[in-house]
C-alpha cells in the first residue's frame, strides 16, 4: 500500500498554479456558486499580439511612413512592450510603442525597407494595430498604397487579382514565425481553375523570419485574365499573406484578404468622385450564387440601373463594370441572395479608379467584417480632406458608434464623437484630433443598434493625380473568452 505524502499549503498552491494556469486562487463561495463555475465565460484582455506587414516597395523612390498605436488609456501599474521590426532573424526595431492612447511613427525610404512583423504584450496587446503607407511618386506603377499589419493565418482568398498585360500582380508572404511555412497558391478565372505552370504554386516554401512576393503572372504565363481570385492556403505553418496590385499608367495598390465567404457581403468605402468601379466575386462551394446588388448611400440604399444582380458559378470568378455608380455621393456596396434565391458563401472585392486619363489612380476594397466591439486604422493625416471615414449599416438596423482620433504622433488631444447610422445607408464623418500634428489613429466602437462596416479613405494628391488608398476597419480582437473554473483540490491527493 502506498502511503501518500502529505502537501503543504505551499504546496498545494504551486500544484494548482500549475493546473489552473492563469486562475487565481480562491476560497470556495460558501453558498455554493462554484457548482455553477464553467457554464458562463468572462471576456479579458488578450496577453499578446501578433502582426506582419508586407514589404513596401521595389522603387527606390518609394517613402514610406509606418504608424502603430494600442487604443485606450493605460492601466494603472501596466507594463508591455509593443515592437515592429524587420522580418529577420537578427532586425533591429524599426518602431517601438510606449503607452496605449498615443501613436508612433517611422519612416522608410527607397527599395530595401523589408517587410515587418512584431508582437505586443502586457497592456500594449489588447487592439494593437499598425499600418503602412507608402507613396511612389512616378514610374509603371506609382501610387499612394496603403495597407494594414495583419495577424499571420493560413488561409486566404483575394478576388480581384489579375494575370493581364499591363497589370504586376503580387501575393506577399511573411513567416515570422521560427519554423519554415509551406503554401500553395491557386488562381480561378472566369472559366474555373487556371493551370499553373508545374512546379509553380504548390509547395512554396517560406523560409522562417522571411518573405517573398509571388508574381502572379509567373504561375500561369499566357493566362491574361482581368478578373482573377487568388487562394492562398498553407501545408505547414502560417505566414501574414497580402496582394499588391498595380497598372501601367492607373496606379497601384494593395489588396488586403476578403472576409471569409458568407452569403452578404459589405464593401464600405467608396469615394463620392468615382469614375469607375468593378465588383469582383467568386463562390468558392458546389453551387453558384445568385447575388443582389445594392449601393447603401447617405440617404438609403439603391439598386444600380442595370446592374442589379450578378450570376456568381461555382468555381468561377464573375465581375460587374458598375462605372461611376456613386455619381457624386460617397456610398458602400451590400451584397445579399436575390430575391427567392438561397444564401450561397461568395468572397468579393471592388477595383476602384478615380482622375482620368493620365490622372488616374486606383484602390482596392475588400468585403470586410463589422467593427464589432472596436476596430482601429492607425494612419491619418490632418491634412484638409486627406481622411474620410465611411459608415455603413446594413439594411434592417440602425446603430450607434463613437469615433475617436487619438493625439498625433507629433501633438495634439483626442476626439471623438457619437455617430447614428441608419439600416441600409453610408454616413461618412472627419474628425481630427484637436491641434494634432502628425499621423493619428481613428477608432470606432459599437455602443448600440446592428453591425457596422467601416473604412477609411486617404487622399495625398500628387501632380494633380487624386493618389488615394481605402483601408477597411474589422474588430481588434483585444478580448478574449476565458471560461470560469472552480477548483478541485482533490486531483492532488489521489
Amino acid at each position: 500500500m502506498k502511503q501518500r505524502v502529505p502537501l503543504t499549503l505551499a504546496a498545494v498552491t504551486a500544484a494548482l498554479a500549475a493546473v489552473t494556469g492563469l486562475a487565481t486562487l480562491t476560497a470556495p463561495a460558501a453558498d455554493g456558486a462554484s457548482g455553477t463555475a464553467g457554464k458562463s465565460a468572462a471576456r479579458m484582455p488578450v496577453e499578446r499580439s501578433l502582426l506582419v506587414c508586407p514589404a513596401p516597395s521595389t522603387s527606390d523612390i518609394a517613402e514610406t511612413l509606418y504608424t502603430a498605436i494600442t487604443p485606450g488609456a493605460a492601466a494603472a501599474g501596466g507594463t508591455g512592450t509593443a515592437r515592429l521590426l524587420g522580418a529577420t532573424k537578427e532586425a533591429k526595431p524599426v518602431l517601438e510603442l510606449k503607452e496605449p492612447g498615443k501613436p508612433v511613427g517611422a519612416k522608410a525610404s527607397g527599395a530595401e525597407a523589408p517587410a515587418l512583423s512584431g508582437v505586443a504584450d502586457g497592456f500594449l496587446a489588447p487592439g494593437w494595430s499598425a499600418q503602412q503607407t507608402t507613396v511612389v511618386s512616378v514610374g509603371r506603377t506609382r501610387g499612394l498604397l496603403g495597407v494594414g499589419c495583419t495577424a499571420p493565418g493560413t488561409d486566404f482568398w483575394f478576388p480581384g487579382v489579375s494575370t493581364a498585360k499591363g497589370r504586376e500582380d503580387y501575393v506577399h508572404l511573411t513567416n515570422p514565425d521560427d519554423g519554415a511555412a509551406v503554401v500553395d497558391i491557386k488562381l480561378f478565372g472566369p472559366d474555373g481553375v487556371v493551370k499553373a505552370e508545374a512546379g509553380t504554386s504548390e509547395n512554396i516554401r517560406i523560409d522562417p523570419k522571411s518573405s517573398k512576393a509571388i508574381s502572379l503572372a509567373s504561375l500561369a504565363p499566357g493566362a491574361q485574365l482581368a478578373d482573377v481570385t487568388a487562394h492562398v492556403t498553407t501545408r505547414a505553418g502560417r505566414v501574414g499573406a497580402t496582394a499588391q496590385a498595380g497598372e501601367e499608367g492607373v496606379g497601384s495598390d494593395w489588396l488586403p484578404a476578403s472576409v471569409d465567404p458568407a452569403g452578404t457581403l459589405v464593401l464600405p468605402g467608396i469615394p463620392a468622385d468615382a469614375t469607375s468601379v468593378r465588383l469582383v466575386a467568386f463562390a468558392p462551394g458546389e453551387e453558384d450564387a445568385d447575388l443582389k446588388v445594392k449601393l447603401a448611400g447617405p440617404t438609403g440604399s439603391i439598386s444600380p440601373a442595370g446592374s442589379e444582380q450578378l450570376h456568381v458559378k461555382a468555381g468561377m470568378t464573375a465581375s460587374l463594370d458598375l462605372k461611376d455608380v456613386t455619381r457624386g455621393e460617397p456610398g458602400s456596396l451590400v451584397l445579399s441572395p436575390a430575391d427567392g434565391k438561397k444564401a450561397v458563401p461568395v468572397v468579393a472585392a471592388l477595383r476602384v479608379v478615380r482622375g482620368s486619363g493620365a490622372k488616374q489612380e486606383t484602390g482596392f476594397i475588400q468585403a470586410a467584417a463589422p467593427v464589432g466591439t472596436r476596430a482601429t486604422v492607425a494612419d491619418n493625416r490632418p491634412e484638409e480632406n486627406a481622411t474620410l471615414l465611411s459608415l455603413t449599416a446594413p439594411p434592417g438596423a440602425d446603430a450607434t458608434v463613437k469615433v475617436t482620433a487619438s493625439p498625433g504622433t507629433e501633438g495634439g488631444e483626442a476626439a471623438s464623437q457619437d455617430v447614428t447610422v441608419k439600416g441600409g445607408t453610408t454616413q461618412t464623418v472627419t474628425l481630427a484630433p484637436t491641434g494634432g500634428k502628425g499621423a493619428y489613429a481613428l477608432t470606432v466602437e459599437t455602443v448600440s443598434g446592428g453591425p457596422v462596416h467601416a473604412a477609411r479613405t486617404l487622399t495625398i494628391p500628387r501632380d494633380g493625380i487624386p493618389m488615394f488608398t481605402v483601408q477597411t476597419l474589422t474588430d481588434d480582437h483585444s478580448t478574449v473568452s476565458v471560461p470560469k473554473a472552480s477548483q478541485d483540490l482533490s486531483v492532488l491527493t489521489q
